[in-house]
């Protein structure tokens, strides 16, 4: 099993360096969540999707476990792809469906993070070892154009990573992920839904501090990565709910006034006692949304897929044929 890496050391270094050079000189400061995710970072969110304040985890689960053979059946896919993939933990159950289904032949994670993606695609190659694996190592919002189009693939697309990326982000995102599939591939979109507001930031803000210990962990690759000299333990955790944008902000503010070099770059970042950033936002969605934004991006809904509770939804879609490939 060979990973296929569009992310060398340069890319990464160059990307960092121009995330954290534009978002800390920005008026407000903010800071992209794709950085959370080092080795460290990885682990942190893992541990938080076991977290009795963290409901998506466990919707998700259950919607798969539900209709996993149904999406198995009406994607008649022999190839999984997907995005984001982490620990690939939820995984199994849509491999266990398409194998169950007859069809399935391979399966391509993707992820940034080399330690997770490597460990998660040895894990599932020995669980089925006549599964083809093929990891990637990409940016998904970068390097939708060069994964492999080989086979009848189902793209997953799950966790409701979709609402870290803003609406026009999304817009693109989605319309460049529709121009790689061709006729017989389908989208499977995991989004989070609107809902009480107090359920919404306990998911953000748990009370044994790990999400809090997530937020921080980017300060920390900074310093490590950029020569920086961040003191973590000086910014407080913020979780709120936007209502009129229906997303949670994440944040980091200072608990006092600081100076914080970043010697590779040759910047001092001056903050005020109380300035935030912002590392975060996770949208939450509504049906009609959820439809409409496929629709503008040339994708038809074959299913909507929610948990008893309605916290959570899954979403097989297809390409629309009048939509160019």
């Amino acid at each position: 099993m060979t990973v296929t890496d569009h992310l060398d050391g340069a890319y990464l270094r160059q990307a960092l360096e121009q995330d954290v050079r534009t978002g800390l000189t920005s008026s407000p400061k903010w800071l992209p969540p794709k950085w959370f995710y080092d080795a460290a970072g990885s682990e942190l969110f893992s541990e938080i999707t076991r977290l009795a304040e963290y409901y998506p985890t466990r919707r998700e689960l259950d919607i798969l476990r539900r209709h996993a053979i149904e999406i198995a059946r009406l994607s008649r896919a022999d190839t999984l792809v997907e995005l984001g993939s982490g620990t690939s933990e939820k995984t199994v159950l849509l491999l266990d469906a398409l194998a169950a289904m007859g069809t399935l032949r391979a399966y391509t994670p993707v992820d940034v993070d080399a330690v997770t993606l490597e460990a998660a695609a040895a894990r599932l190659a020995a669980r089925y070892p006549r599964l083809d694996v093929r990891p990637v190592r990409a940016d998904f919002e970068r390097h939708l154009s060069l994964l492999p189009r080989t086979g009848r693939r189902l793209v997953a697309f799950l966790g409701g990573t979709i609402g870290n990326l803003p609406p026009a982000a999304r817009e693109v995102f989605l319309k460049e992920l529709r121009a790689t599939l061709r006729p017989g591939d389908t989208l499977l979109l995991g989004t989070d839904l609107v809902k009480d507001r107090g359920r919404l930031v306990a998911a953000y803000d748990d009370a044994l501090g790990v999400t809090a210990a997530f937020n921080r962990n980017v300060l920390h690759v900074i310093n490590r990565e950029l020569d920086a000299d961040f003191p973590p333990e000086a910014f407080q955790h913020v979780a709120l709910y936007d209502e009129d944008n229906e997303w949670i902000e994440m944040r980091l503010r200072a608990t006092r006034p600081m100076r914080v070099g970043i010697r590779a770059l040759g910047l001092d970042i001056s903050f005020d006692d109380g300035e935030e950033m912002r590392t975060e936002i996770s949208a939450k969605f509504r049906h009609e949304g959820v439809a409409d934004e496929l629709a503008k991006a040339g994708f038809s809904v074959t299913r909507w897929l929610t948990d008893p509770a309605g916290d959570f939804a899954l979403t097989l879609a297809s390409p629309r044929p009048s939509a160019r490939a």
